[in-house]
């Protein structure tokens, strides 16, 4: 019997052959990438660089791996990968760690990102020291020890029965329903009853019940104040109330319900966000006083390893850690040993090495207990890298999404040590890139453009980086090539017009920080991650100031975006709580300050259902140019037919999103376009309904570029537009969905939709880290606009790393001069001249290498 040909299809160059790739923008691209080495795609934000490289490349990879499983699991994944590309040839296997500005749930911590939380647990179950009496309660199969859910605050065994785990209580107190005991119930005095008909049926139920309305709630008797407020009984009474004249008259059966429970159905049961967020203000913080905030039961908080107790360990920076633990390898007699001493010598090895590489990427500052929430970007990006790096995996391509975002130049050293070790391993590394940096140190790069949107998708350019700088059409070519960086010194910088002033500042790791900001400038708050910028900025700056200013615009969820999301019993506990308390002395200036406008990189909405063109919030009027055609007239289609988040017009199947999701089993969910509407949101009478020969999904297709062109003769949609296209958003399309999003973008968008407003008075901007996921030429775009708003009067405070925008900006403070607690004080601050002179900051060393470094190629 003649055997099968096995032969392979070709020989192997040592190359990965794309052909045919014809993903969202790109026009059928073919290239060549070499492997085993360090390949970065540039090209301005929207050219497709990201839709080689993840879409195509990885996404084939995907495609191939799904074809492994089972038939009946491949039915229902099939369509979430599509990578549209002719062939794929010489490609390894893909990992791929996209750019993130979140770490999971209100409950997710250093520990749990990096899984280090898993084998300490399991160090303090088999090898910690167990007091007799919690012995007595352990399993009987490790010697009456406790099990490893014992030490974690996630699980029934571990969690505090007193907190279920929050550390924390939210409980409704006496003071935080009835604020002003010197009122009456009939006045208002309990401020937890709502307004309307529902406040009015409580207070004439106690009336029947016969408590005095109009006597001050201090004078009730303390059996009457506590049954109000806590009661479990639920009489039910006939009321005859009082109406105005002209109202329903009549009596009606009434039951009551203390203010306490009356709060916590609300919490629990409301389907209005509103309303439990209402609700939530009338419950007191407290730390729990069983664990004491550690949120663990009492048996697990007396076992100790290593001399400490778990929570302990959980809170001592992993430089600290790493130096316990490694003492007590060390320790370990090299023969057989006791149970717990072979526990350690399995567990061990699997700790000390990711630790090891987290403290040397930098973050030895960072605690396992750290919630995951208030990590930078760069510090998340780091944990994660550091995580791939131990995994030992071999022959494989790293994707990796700009991982330079949020660090600061100094950091950049570490991260081009952590790629060369990827290679080292016999690795390739993927990596799409703004840093002209790191992209003037890779073996081979891939320029995607020219433009964006359906401006770019072209191959520029594929080769060793000295070709690119005779790219004529390369903008990146320009900016690889760029000279020294040309620093501001005092004598161009604006002169202040003002100055805000706040003395003490302490909050996290700020401890006595005297703040001295100018007003009418441009301030860029720089230092390493983890030194403090974000907390006196966002937390600090963005506190402060919206208690005392007349008008706060905050980060708001998009309003078509779905809120009926139950609250997480831990999230936000921690906020209210001393730890992250912002305490002061003297503010000075704020009195001249008229807003406030807070934008940080939070997303502009969970789901799909969110999109570019509501948030900004010029969808309404594009619906309203279809109600007002003759065709929706004649149908008698009002505005609501052309929203997607309404029954009448949207699709059936996917109910207005254009995606289905996709829940795997083993895998992580995904969306999958829908494949009713095929991505449109609409279902197909509402398609036949045409404005300017477009349907209204189609306008959601256009590109904000495309759409200018379009709306040119509406000023209201021109102008959202036009906001967003001098930010350099001019590539998305109006109805990109908020998960496609990155942090950068979604922080560009909500400042695009501030820019379109016509305001009065003076502003002072907070935003955080506003070029990230940039490429220099749209960073360019962006300091334009933030330098407009300056020469208007208003106030620009940045988050920063970009050494050229601090090179622009008129003032620098900068933090320091490490992170964590070796952070948290102000090193410098002036002109960035100054700060390039200033030997105590990191920054200033990196500014003035940037200054002195010679004309590039």
């Amino acid at each position: 019997m003649a055997l099968p040909d096995l032969s392979p299809l070709g020989a192997d160059d040592g190359f990965v052959h794309v052909r045919g790739a014809h993903l969202h923008n790109l026009r059928d691209v073919g290239v060549d990438l070499p492997r085993g080495r360090l390949v970065a795609f540039t090209g301005v934000s929207g050219s497709g660089k990201s839709s080689l490289a993840f879409g195509t490349i990885h996404g084939e990879s995907q495609r191939r791996y799904l074809e492994s499983v089972a038939p009946f699991a491949r039915r229902l994944i099939g369509s979430a990968v599509d990578p549209q590309v002719e062939s794929v040839t010489g490609m390894p296997p893909t990992v791929a760690l996209e750019q993130r500005t979140s770490a999971g749930g209100a409950r997710s911590t250093v520990g749990t990102t990096t899984n280090l939380s898993n084998a300490i647990r399991l160090l303090y179950s088999r090898a910690g020291d167990h007091p007799a009496d919690v012995l007595e309660h352990g399993s009987a199969l490790h010697s009456g020890r406790l099990t490893s859910d014992f030490f974690s605050p996630n699980t029934p065994d571990g969690a505090c029965p007193r907190c279920h785990g929050a550390g924390v209580l939210r409980e409704p107190t006496e003071s935080s329903m009835v604020p002003d005991p010197s009122l009456s119930i009939a006045e208002g005095a309990i401020a937890a009853w709502p307004g309307a008909w529902l406040g009015k049926n409580f207070r004439d139920i106690l009336g029947t019940l016969g408590v005095d309305l109009h006597r001050p709630w201090r004078d009730l008797p303390p059996e009457t104040r506590d049954w109000v407020l806590h009661t479990d009984e639920q009489p039910v009474v006939t009321v005859h109330p009082e109406r105005e004249p002209g109202q329903t008259q009549g009596p009606y059966r009434g039951r009551w319900r203390s203010v306490e429970r009356y709060l916590r159905d609300s919490v629990s049961s409301s389907a209005a966000e509103s309303s439990r967020r209402r609700a939530l203000t009338h419950f007191s913080v407290s730390t729990c006083p069983l664990c004491e905030g550690h949120r663990l039961g009492p048996d697990a908080l007396r076992v100790t390893y290593v001399g400490v107790p778990i929570w302990r360990l959980a809170q001592m920076p992993l430089d600290d850690v790493l130096a316990r633990l490694t003492h007590r390898s060390e320790a370990l007699p090299d023969r057989e040993g006791t149970p717990e001493e072979e526990a350690e010598r399995l567990l061990l090895p699997t700790v000390l090495p990711v630790l090891g590489t987290i403290v040397g990427l930098g973050l030895g500052h960072l605690a396992l207990d750290r919630p995951a929430g208030t990590l930078s970007t760069g510090e998340l990006q780091r944990l994660r890298l550091a995580a791939q790096l131990r995994s030992g995996l071999f022959g494989v391509a790293y994707v990796l999404d700009e991982p330079s975002a949020g660090l600061h130049p100094s950091e950049k050293g570490v991260l081009q040590h952590l790629l060369e070790s990827f290679l080292a391993e016999g690795n390739s590394v993927l990596l799409v890139e703004h840093d002209m940096t790191l992209v003037a140190d890779a073996d081979w790069i891939v320029d995607v453009g020219p433009g964006a949107g359906t401006d770019g998708g072209e191959i520029l350019y594929s080769g060793v980086v000295d070709g690119l700088v005779d790219t004529e059409d390369s903008v990146t070519a320009r900016y690889l090539g760029a000279g020294p960086l040309v620093l501001q010194d005092a004598a161009q910088v604006r002169e202040p017009s003002g100055l805000l002033e706040i003395d003490a500042l302490t909050a996290r790791t700020l401890r006595d920080v005297d703040l001295r900001l100018p007003l009418g400038s441009f301030t860029a708050v720089t230092g390493v991650s983890g030194a403090g910028k974000s907390t006196l900025v966002t937390q600090c700056l963005g506190t402060i100031l919206g208690e005392r200013v007349r008008t706060t615009v905050a980060d708001e969820p998009d309003p078509s975006a779905e809120t009926d999301r139950a609250p997480d019993p831990g999230e936000a506990s921690g906020s209210l709580l001393d730890d992250d308390a912002v305490h002061h002395g003297a503010v000075r200036g704020a009195e001249g300050i008229d807003r406030l406008v807070h934008i940080t990189q939070k997303p502009i909405g969970r789901t799909p259902r969110s999109c570019l063109a509501t948030y900004t919030g010029f969808f309404d009027r594009v619906r309203r140019l279809f109600a007002d055609t003759p065709e929706a007239r004649r149908r008698g289609w009002g505005v609501g037919r052309f929203s997607y988040n309404f029954t009448e017009g949207r699709c059936p199947e996917c109910h207005g999103t254009g995606q289905i999701e996709v829940e795997l089993v083993f895998l992580p969910g995904s969306y999958a376009t829908c494949p009713r509407c095929h991505g449109t949101r609409y279902g197909p009478e509402t398609l036949e309904v045409r404005w300017e020969g477009l349907t209204i999904a189609d306008v959601l297709e256009l590109s904000v570029a495309r759409a200018r062109e379009v709306f040119t003769g509406d000023p209201r949609i021109s102008r959202a537009l036009d906001a967003l296209a001098a930010i350099g958003l001019g590539y998305l399309t109006l109805g990109q969905p908020a998960t496609e999003l990155s942090g950068g973008e979604a922080q560009r968008i909500k400042l695009a939709t501030e820019l379109q407003r016509s305001v009065r008075g003076h502003s002072l901007y907070l935003l955080d880290e506003p070029t990230s996921g940039l490429h220099p030429a749209d960073v360019d775009l962006l300091v334009s606009e933030l330098n407009r708003l300056v020469d208007a009067g208003q106030t620009v405070v940045v988050v920063e790393h970009d050494q050229r925008v601090i090179a622009q900006s008129d003032h620098v403070i900068d933090m320091g001069p490490g992170a964590g607690d070796k952070g948290g004080r102000i090193v410098a601050q002036g002109a960035p001249a100054t700060i390039a002179d200033e030997p105590a900051g990191m920054t200033g060393t990196a500014l003035r290498r940037a200054a002195q470094a010679p004309v590039a190629r």
